[in-house]
């Protein structure tokens, strides 16, 4: 068991660790109700939307979280202008945001050109840098994404059945959804450092995706989400560590890995316990 024990005797990955656990446990929460919804585009589009902010805070010497957040932010607020001035679908605005931002993060990358390291860090994550400041963002933004999505956990469950019958039940459906947007924000915004911009979708979609092949429950779902989360969090590092791998990237794929693992063993086991064919 060296091989386990010896990585995770160096402090700065039992730092990464514990971030990834944070993030995990986050996106196992949120991630469920991403799947369960839909809306892994926007998910995409949101952590794609942050480059352009954190490429300004970048470039300007500010805090990027600031950045990451208040470019989701802008995200979010002009998905919901687009569809009601515009008279767009929700898809279609969130596919012209999304090139939007992507294209603005691109050019001011270019442009300032002095910091190709910090935009690999940007898009691939950087969890193996992760510091004690940063691990206490991380368990706040955990907590606050956790306690938001248990007060609205009962609007939530209402919107996926029904918008109409939420808005019968007075469960206020549009901000059932504006909370989510909110929780899909602070999941991504607090997951980018460690696993990045183009791969966050995987750590916030995978375990989800995962845990549904084992339980309908969306509390147990949630629950099991973020232990396979961390699961993969564990994985990634194993590998990066032994293989040499890029970190972020080795979790995001350790997550997709647990993913296909659970739908070929939840296949195999329908395939065992399906009932034999009667006999003509």
């Amino acid at each position: 068991m060296t091989w386990i024990a010896e990585p995770f005797s160096l402090d700065f990955v039992q730092r990464a660790f514990l971030g990834g656990a944070l993030v995990a446990v986050l996106c196992g929460v949120v991630g469920t109700w991403v799947v369960v919804r839909g809306m892994a585009f926007l998910g995409e589009a949101l952590a794609h939307g942050m480059l352009p902010g954190v490429a300004f805070a970048t470039v300007l010497g500010f805090p990027v979280v600031l950045g990451a957040t208040a470019s989701a932010i802008a995200m979010s607020l002009g998905i919901g202008a687009l569809q009601r001035r515009g008279r767009l679908s929700y898809d279609t605005s969130i596919g012209m945001l999304f090139v939007a931002m992507l294209a603005l993060g691109v050019i001011v990358i270019s442009y300032s050109g002095s910091f190709a390291t910090d935009a690999t860090a940007i898009l691939f994550g950087d969890i193996l840098a992760i510091s004690l400041p940063d691990l206490l963002g991380l368990a706040i933004a955990t907590a606050a994404g956790l306690a938001l999505a248990a007060a609205a956990h009962r609007p939530l469950v209402a919107l996926a059945i029904d918008p109409r019958t939420a808005a019968v039940l007075g469960l206020a459906p549009r901000a059932a959804q504006a909370a989510l947007v909110a929780l899909v924000t602070l999941a991504i915004v607090a997951s980018y450092q460690a696993v990045g911009s183009l791969l966050v979708v995987g750590l916030l979609l995978a375990p989800s995706v995962a845990a549904a092949q084992w339980t309908s429950r969306i509390p147990t779902r949630m629950v099991l989400a973020g232990v396979l989360g961390v699961g993969a969090v564990t994985a990634g590092l194993l590998l990066s560590w032994h293989a040499g791998t890029a970190a972020g990237a080795s979790i995001a794929l350790s997550a997709i890995g647990l993913a296909g693992l659970s739908w070929m063993l939840r296949a195999a086991r329908d395939g065992l316990t399906a009932p034999a064919p009667a006999a003509a």
